[in-house]
């Protein structure tokens, strides 16, 4: 078993200005995979992911989607929590008076209403085309089929996404975990998973490494506990102040390289 393990963000974190992933950063960690697991941790869906460890060289790690709710070892789920289809119905039936943009996603299914801008942008983001459905059909067939929602990420304007936190926040709060990427952006997730969580669960059940081995780099408000809680917690210059601030080391910004630099001067 390797006597360290690395955890990196996607998004604002490993990704260049072009939201891909510089030839750098790319040589860096194929240098130390052999001997260092280097695994993906993120808000993003398996298909979302999967090309960015193709190009790293690292299709055989684990993956860590949804901020916790969804892990994946050797293509099988070996942890799933989700939002009941319940809530999710609550929600779709509250937000026909407000009309932002709800995506719905389950495993590897992405569900859009329509393909308007808000579907439009974050397909050009994550390089994955959404399924179109009718939203009520979609919550439908999860009912139908036991399913929930791994995430929920709504998108729309902001004093919109204001109504739609505060709705959550007084009927869900026990239930949600509501994260605010920016001011137009709201992903929302079980209340019981996190990065975190799913750190220790393969750390525990997997690669058998202590919590103090693990180095986790990250740049947003979902990474904090991460940062926070593993051995050493790398952010990246443009982190949010608040991660800036419980970060074991600042380094470059994402647009930088900082990974990729971070690993090629601390990691032999």
């Amino acid at each position: 078993m390797p006597e360290r393990i690395l955890f990196s963000d996607i998004d604002g974190t490993l990704l260049n200005a072009k939201r891909e992933l510089s030839s750098f950063t790319i040589s860096e960690i194929k240098r130390i995979k052999d001997t260092i697991p280097f695994i993906l941790i993120s808000s993003r869906m398996p298909s979302a992911m999967k090309h960015l460890q193709k190009e790293l060289g690292i299709i055989e790690q684990p993956l860590i989607c949804y901020n916790g709710g969804l892990v994946l070892l050797d293509n099988k789920i070996i942890h799933s929590t989700s939002i009941p289809s319940l809530i999710v119905n609550h929600l779709v039936s509250y937000n026909k008076n407000i009309g932002i943009h709800i995506s719905l996603y389950n495993n590897d299914d992405w569900y859009v209403p329509e393909m308007d801008y808000w579907a439009q942008r974050e397909a050009n983001n994550t390089k994955v085309q959404p399924t179109i459905q009718n939203i009520d059909k979609t919550i439908a067939d999860w009912q139908q089929q036991s399913k929930g929602a791994h995430k929920i990420m709504c998108m729309g304007e902001e004093q919109a996404i204001d109504q739609i936190v505060a709705y959550l926040e007084k009927k869900f709060n026990d239930a949600l975990h509501l994260y605010r990427s920016k001011a137009t952006y709201l992903e929302i997730a079980h209340k019981n998973i996190s990065k975190l969580t799913a750190i220790k669960l393969l750390l525990d059940t997997h690669y058998k490494i202590p919590l103090s081995k693990a180095t986790a780099f990250g740049d947003n408000y979902n990474d904090l506990t991460m940062l926070q809680q593993v051995g050493t917690g790398i952010a990246v210059s443009n982190a949010k102040p608040e991660v800036l601030k419980i970060a074991d080391h600042v380094t470059l910004s994402g647009k930088e390289d900082g990974v990729a630099t971070y690993i090629k001067n601390n990691i032999l």
